[in-house]
């Protein structure tokens, strides 16, 4: 007969055991999502305390489906992090898993709920903890081991209850339900999309979407990117954000991308149809802030009125020794008049000249153009529109400059500007022409661009320099000279 183990010995092996067991099907409570998120992932979280309709448009393999799964096992557990911001259910919820095909719900969406399909053993190493389970997952028609409903125990003491959805099954399939939640994980058409709201109406639910954006600037992405709502947050996160990736692990994996798609894949930029008017990387032509600006530097204001559209305004600082110019300061702002406008201007650069595009001539029902209107709310507005120095006003002249520039280290853009890197990301051509849509910073910087040889060596700040000429003609603005 064998000799007993020592009590302390055996204790010990007890121990050990349970923490094996929690680390195997405790992935809920011990995962890095769940100790440690990532910045992004932590806001788009947040979110849900304050957002009806969440996206998190990300990067491949940078943890957005992973967000998904971790927030859909905490609502239908009802257990939450300490740290958790985000929207809570103090009662079991109904929820749907939807995906593009049967297939992929199955390997990516349930595999991260409920653990490896088919392996025995593997129910409970998702997110969703083993011994919360009510039975066993019933299972859908045609692909082996995938599951149709999932039934969890809620701490409140009631059955929160998952389905798991395909695309392809149409829409059709995402009628008649009364839903908390839907997570989105990879893009659904518009049609889908709404029914998902629809579904959610009742009980004042949610709906949150995981997904690169590999289908460009469809509805889906617009609704988030261009159609402001107090109701909707976006959340972006790009390949360099993630730390679980070495440096030199993300050169490769982006080097291997198919160059078009390589914004949309290392960055959560939408893939373009035809096109990036600008193909050069943000990287290619950001630099840190500028503090101490050398007093020969010239300094112009391009803006754009915002007609129909959100107001525009760059401060552009001109290098003419070398020829660069440096991209200082951006204002997109909707709605507001021209007094809210130049507010926010003069206090950047109130002694700076204004260029400004051809529609300013048009005159209001009081009879005052609009540049007039910018004059009498204090700025210095050039006399004349934005033209080119040969003259003209065509927007290719200005587009071939602005990228001339970029590819050849003429063009700097201040780094912490990301309305300006926003809309070089999406600006697109479609059937060979420039989509004017989101380009109100852009559009303001190409003024400036064209008017570059009427900036002046001013000081910055909210105070009208004083001139270096005793005299300035009647009418005029800046010094001509």
């Amino acid at each position: 007969m064998s000799a007993a183990l020592p009590k302390d010995l055996v204790q010990a092996h007890k121990m050990l055991s349970a923490m094996l067991e929690r680390k195997k099907y405790g992935k809920l409570y011990t995962s890095p999502i769940a100790t440690n998120p990532y910045p992004r992932q932590m806001e788009f979280f947040e979110q849900g305390a304050t957002k009806r309709e969440r996206l998190f448009m990300a990067a491949n393999q940078v943890g957005k489906s992973e967000a998904g799964a971790f927030e859909t096992a905490c609502h239908l557990t009802g257990i939450y992090p300490e740290w958790w911001k985000g929207r809570k259910w103090d009662r079991p919820v109904k929820g749907w898993a939807a995906g593009e095909t049967s297939l992929l719900v199955r390997n990516v969406s349930q595999t991260k709920l409920c653990g490896e399909p088919g392996v025995e053993g593997a129910l409970g190493t998702g997110f969703i903890p083993k011994d919360l389970f009510v039975e066993r997952p019933s299972l859908a028609r045609g692909i082996t081991d995938a599951f149709d409903t999932v039934q969890v125990k809620h701490v409140s003491g009631g059955t929160s209850v998952l389905r798991f959805k395909s695309y392809e099954q149409g829409r059709s399939k995402f009628q008649g339900e009364t839903l908390d939640f839907v997570w989105w994980d990879e893009e659904p058409d518009d049609e889908l999309y709404s029914e998902g709201l629809t579904r959610i109406t009742a009980t004042k639910g949610m709906e949150f979407l995981t997904f690169t954006p590999l289908l460009g600037m469809s509805n889906v992405v617009r609704r988030f990117t261009e159609q402001d709502s107090p109701d909707r947050g976006i959340t972006r996160m790009t390949i360099d954000d993630v730390t679980h990736i070495s440096a030199d692990e993300r050169v490769k994996i982006v080097a291997g991308y198919l160059p078009h798609q390589r914004d949309a894949r290392a960055k959560g930029i939408p893939l373009l149809g035809s096109g990036a008017v600008f193909p050069v990387a943000d990287e290619q032509i950001m630099e840190p802030p500028i503090q101490h600006i050398p007093a020969h530097w010239v300094k112009i204001w391009g803006i754009d009125f915002g007609i129909n559209h959100p107001f525009g305004a760059g401060l552009l600082l001109w290098d003419r020794d070398n020829d660069v110019i440096h991209v200082h300061h951006v204002i997109r702002m909707k709605d507001g008049r021209a007094r809210d406008h130049a507010a926010a201007m003069k206090p950047v650069g109130a002694a700076v000249p204004v260029a400004w595009p051809q529609d300013g001539t048009a005159r209001e029902s009081g009879g005052a153009t609009l540049a007039s209107q910018y004059k009498d709310a204090g700025l210095l507005m050039l006399p004349d529109h934005a033209t080119h120095p040969q003259g003209g006003v065509s927007l290719e002249a200005g587009i071939s400059e602005m990228y001339d520039r970029m590819t050849t280290g003429r063009f700097k853009v201040a780094n912490h500007l990301s309305e300006f890197f926003d809309e070089k990301g999406t600006y697109h051509r479609k059937d060979g022409l420039i989509v004017k849509e989101r380009d109100d910073v852009l559009s303001a910087v190409r003024y400036g661009m064209m008017m570059k040889r009427h900036a002046r060596a001013v000081t910055l700040g909210s105070h009208k320099s004083k001139r270096n000429h005793n005299v300035i003609a009647e009418g005029v603005d800046f010094d001509v000279f």
